[in-house]
C-alpha cells in the first residue's frame, strides 16, 4: 500500500492507519482497534517528541560549543599576545642592561683617564709635574754579551760604541732644550754618559746613590745561561719571587724597588715642576716605570730597555704618575 501502513490486529481483524491523515481505514473489533490506533499514535508521537528534543538539544549545544571554542581561541590569542609582550619587554630589558654596562665601562674609562693625569688633563691648580727623562747608559764591553753587570761587579766604563751612543743622546736632548738638571748613578758607565750629555747641555752632574744598579752578587759578569748552569735553584727562585736574592747575597728586586721609591720621592720633591735627566741602569728604569704603572714585579721581565734608550715619567702633585715614553732609540738610528 502506498498511503497506508499496517499497525496491528488479531486473527480476522486488521487495523490500518492512513499515514497522511491519521484516520483508521480498516477495523475489526472496534474497541481494540481504537486502542491499538491510539497506542500506535502515542508511539509515533513519542518518537517524534524524542526526535524534536534531540534536535533542540543539538541546536542548543551547537552555539555553546561554538562559544566555548571561541573563548578558547580568544584565550590562546591573548596568551600569544602576552608572550609577545613579555618577549618584547625582555628584549627591551636586555638592551637597557647593555646600555647600562656600556655607560659603566665608559665611566670607568673616564675615571682611569683622569687618574693617569696625562698632559693637558690634569687640574690647572696642580701645576707642572716633575718630569724624569730616564737615560740608560751607553754600552760597555759587557753589554753586547748580555752579561749581568750590577753595582757589585767590575764597574766597567763605556766602550767606543757606548760613547758614540751618549753623544747621539746628547745631541737630541740639546735640540729639545727641555732638560733643566742632570742626576746620575755613581757607577762609572752612568757618570761617563751623564758627563757627555751635561757638557752638551751646559749643566753640572749631580750624583745620587739611589740610582745605582741592583747588586747581582755571584752572578756579576755571567751570562743568563751560565747562571742557569751554575746556580739553577737560585735562578728559578729569583725568577719566581721579587724577594729572592741572587746567589752570594745580592740585592732582591723588592729591595731595589724600596730603594728606588725613596729616591723617586726625594727627587720629585727637589725638582717639582722641572724636567730632570736621570742617567741610570736597566733595573732602576724598569722599576720606576713599573711603579708608575702600578704593574706587578714580574713586569720587569716583560720590558725591553736598550743601551742609551730614553724613557719618560711625569709625577704630579696629587701623587699620580704618567708614563710618556719607553725605550725610545730613535736618536741612535
Amino acid at each position: 500500500m502506498d498511503a497506508e501502513a499496517r499497525v496491528g490486529g488479531d486473527a480476522g481483524t486488521q487495523v490500518e492507519v492512513d499515514v497522511e491523515t491519521g484516520e483508521h481505514v480498516t477495523s475489526g473489533r472496534p474497541a481494540e482497534a481504537a486502542a491499538g490506533a491510539r497506542a500506535a499514535q502515542a508511539v509515533a508521537e513519542g518518537g517524534i517528541a524524542r526526535a524534536d528534543a534531540d534536535v533542540r538539544a543539538a541546536a542548543a549545544e551547537t552555539p555553546v560549543v561554538k562559544a566555548e571554542a571561541d573563548v578558547r581561541a580568544a584565550k590562546a590569542g591573548a596568551s600569544a599576545e602576552n608572550a609577545d609582550a613579555r618577549a618584547a619587554k625582555a628584549d627591551a630589558d636586555a638592551h637597557a642592561a647593555k646600555a647600562d654596562a656600556r655607560a659603566a665601562t665608559a665611566g670607568a674609562d673616564t675615571r682611569a683617564a683622569k687618574a693617569v693625569a696625562a698632559p693637558g688633563w690634569a687640574p690647572a691648580d696642580m701645576g707642572a709635574p716633575a718630569t724624569f727623562v730616564l737615560l740608560r747608559h751607553g754600552e760597555t764591553p759587557l753589554t753586547p754579551q748580555k752579561r749581568f753587570s750590577g753595582s757589585g761587579g767590575t764597574d766597567p766604563s763605556l766602550s767606543d760604541a757606548g760613547r758614540e751612543q751618549a753623544e747621539r743622546a746628547a745631541a737630541m736632548l740639546a735640540r729639545r732644550g727641555t732638560i733643566q738638571a742632570v742626576v746620575s748613578s755613581p757607577l762609572a758607565r752612568t757618570r761617563e754618559t751623564a758627563g757627555i750629555v751635561a757638557a752638551r747641555l751646559g749643566l753640572d752632574v749631580g750624583i745620587d746613590d739611589g740610582l745605582r744598579e741592583t747588586d747581582f752578587g755571584a752572578w756579576e759578569g755571567l751570562t743568563f745561561a751560565e747562571v742557569r748552569e751554575r746556580h739553577p735553584d737560585d735562578l728559578n727562585a729569583w725568577l719566581a719571587s721579587p724577594d729572592a736574592e741572587p746567589t752570594g747575597g745580592g740585592e732582591s728586586f723588592a729591595a731595589t724597588a724600596t730603594r728606588l721609591a725613596a729616591t723617586r720621592d726625594k727627587l720629585v720633591a727637589a725638582h717639582a715642576g722641572r724636567t730632570v735627566l736621570l742617567v741610570t741602569h736597566v733595573t732602576p728604569i724598569k722599576t720606576l716605570v713599573r711603579l708608575a704603572l702600578g704593574a706587578p714585579p714580574e713586569s720587569l721581565f716583560r720590558m725591553e730597555l736598550s743601551a742609551a734608550s730614553l724613557s719618560v715619567v711625569a709625577y704630579y702633585a696629587d701623587g699620580n704618575a704618567s708614563v710618556r715614553l719607553l725605550n725610545d732609540t730613535s736618536h741612535l738610528r
